[in-house]
């Protein structure tokens, strides 16, 4: 085990790191100077970095909102979850009822008593907001759009969408079905994480079905060729609504802009929010789990060092330009002790920049080390001992 009776850190470089750990210390060079974030023409908005879910720009985030066909992310996101299980399939026949086939509003354009294959539908809604082919998917998934809803919100719950609550599949207004800015970034985010195959489909441009042929309601598509998502909404309630997200230089942003007063409109204030974003923040990674980090003390062990590292990929949004600059505090125990398990958190890794903590994460132990024999267990007790009365 290891104890926390005294610590010791060691504060490098990014630059030096890479070239060598190094036990020092460096100043920072000067204040970072950054314009004045956008100020949207909308009700509430927010820009994040999708690999480190990092907030570069927030209006009103947390302001509860009806996200009108933003909804309809979710019900895709249930669709890619539920074939993840193995519960549905993408061909899977899927009965159209009076009542889907009736939903006003945007539609795919299918028919009551016929049967349409899953993919189709996910496509229906995906890539022409097709408040029928919503409430098709709600149907068969749960029985009726009331349980559907259900499912919707207890999978935005255990991805932390704290602000929403969802009473339908459309997005079609009905008083207390409401979302944040925030909400819809987070659910964007872990979208495109989860499941980047089902992802994929807010790219496609159009979609034909019964020979009817529809454009992807999100223009932007067209009009930035880095944008690949995501969704577009409006209700007169709701105004304009629009989450897009782009790619440059594999970063990746997400958008969300709610209550924008015209299509133009939301389209121009997103692309202010990327343009701010990629021209003045970058986003890299630092740290594999396969690489060593540093070396510990260790006592009582066969070894007397235990590699140290982290258990996931660690990447950090930063001021662009500044990489350089970046600062990394290890904070590792005075005392660790055998026998360690190979995972075992034993400290900590901060990164900073100008002296503001940009990410926080545990170090952990590389390998297993196992408890020494009797006699290197009583030379360390001794030294440790010695130790402490130098102290």
């Amino acid at each position: 085990m290891w104890r926390t009776r005294k610590t010791y850190r060691r504060i490098i470089r990014i630059s030096g790191l890479i070239a060598l750990l190094i036990v020092t210390s460096y100043s920072v060079h000067g204040n970072i100077i950054f314009p004045k974030a956008p100020e949207l023409s909308a009700n509430g908005y927010i820009l994040i970095d999708a690999e480190t879910g990092r907030v570069l720009v927030e209006s009103n985030a947390d302001e509860s909102l009806p996200p009108a066909s933003l909804t309809k992310i979710m019900t895709g996101y249930v669709v890619a979850a539920e074939l993840e299980i193995g519960r549905i399939s993408l061909n899977d026949a899927v009965p159209i009822s009076v009542k889907a086939w009736r939903t006003p509003g945007s539609k795919m354009f299918i028919q009551e008593g016929t049967t349409v294959a899953l993919s189709d539908l996910l496509r229906g809604v995906i890539v022409q907001s097709g408040n029928d082919a919503s409430v098709a998917i709600a149907e068969y998934l749960a029985g009726d759009e009331d349980a559907f809803s259900d499912v919707m919100n207890q999978y935005a719950m255990t991805i932390g969408m704290n602000s929403t609550n969802f009473l339908n599949s459309t997005g079609l207004h009905e008083d207390g079905h409401s979302s944040s800015a925030r909400d819809m970034a987070v659910l964007t985010r872990e979208l495109i994480r989860r499941f980047p195959e089902h992802y994929a489909i807010y790219a496609e441009r159009e979609f034909t079905f019964g020979e009817i042929r529809q454009p992807n309601r999100n223009r932007l598509l067209r009009r930035d060729r880095t944008v690949d998502g995501v969704k577009t909404g409006y209700t007169l309630a709701a105004g304009y609504c629009l989450v897009a997200s782009a790619e440059r230089n594999e970063m990746r942003l997400v958008s969300v802009v709610m209550g924008a007063t015209s299509d133009e409109v939301r389209m121009r204030e997103t692309q202010k929010l990327l343009q701010y974003g990629f021209r003045y923040f970058e986003t890299r990674g630092l740290f594999n789990p396969d690489e060593l980090v540093t070396e510990a003390r260790m006592y009582f062990g066969t070894s007397d060092y235990v590699p140290v590292g982290v258990s996931e990929p660690i990447y950090v949004t930063f001021a662009r330009g500044h990489y350089d600059d970046l600062e990394v505090e290890i904070d590792l125990p005075a005392q660790i002790e055998a026998p360690l398990k190979e995972g075992a958190e034993i400290g900590s890794l901060r990164v900073m920049l100008d002296g503001k903590d940009l990410l926080k994460t545990p170090l952990v132990s590389k390998k297993s080390i196992d408890e020494a024999g009797i006699f290197s267990r009583m030379f360390d007790s001794v030294y440790l001992l010695f130790a402490s009365i130098i102290e």
